[in-house]
């Protein structure tokens, strides 16, 4: 994060008692929040703290990131669930999902359109628009994960 210009507080992640059940959340400004009880393993967290890594990385890099705008929310959301590894096979098996061929694109617009519909800005309509403008663009962009030639 500070390479990409953002400064980290002390307090930049925190376990707290959350009342949804969601497993965190990134809010700017605040950073990163871990619900710790709804969490039973080390790999949970560790998947938390990456997913919301992402969105955090993101929220720096984009100057312009507005996440009431649908787009941005759901190009975000895409990045997020791509890379963090949240729809790895092993874990769709786990959630009661199995197919062999094209699981991790399916689980991964099956999780933008549940977080980018609990944005109060983005009706069901607007998060599937908003996933499918941006779908290749994003899903493409593997920042900072790219390697130097």
């Amino acid at each position: 994060m500070e390479k990409a210009g953002c400064s980290i507080s002390d307090n930049f992640m925190k376990a707290v008692h959350c009342d949804k059940q969601i497993s965190g959340g990134y809010l700017r400004g605040e950073g990163i929040m871990v619900c710790a009880n709804y969490m039973n393993l080390q790999d949970e967290v560790n998947q938390v703290v990456i997913h919301e890594l992402i969105h955090a990385y993101d929220d720096c890099r984009a100057a312009n990131l507005d996440w009431t705008n649908c787009a941005h929310h759901a190009c975000s959301e895409i990045r997020a669930g791509h890379l963090s590894g949240d729809c790895h096979y092993k874990r769709e098996i786990l959630r009661g999902f199995m197919k062999l061929r094209g699981h991790e694109q399916e689980c991964v617009r099956r999780r933008v359109m549940k977080s980018v519909m609990g944005n109060p800005h983005c009706s069901e309509a607007a998060a599937k628009d908003a996933m499918e403008a941006v779908w290749d663009v994003c899903y493409n962009d593997t920042k900072p994960f790219d390697r130097a030639p």
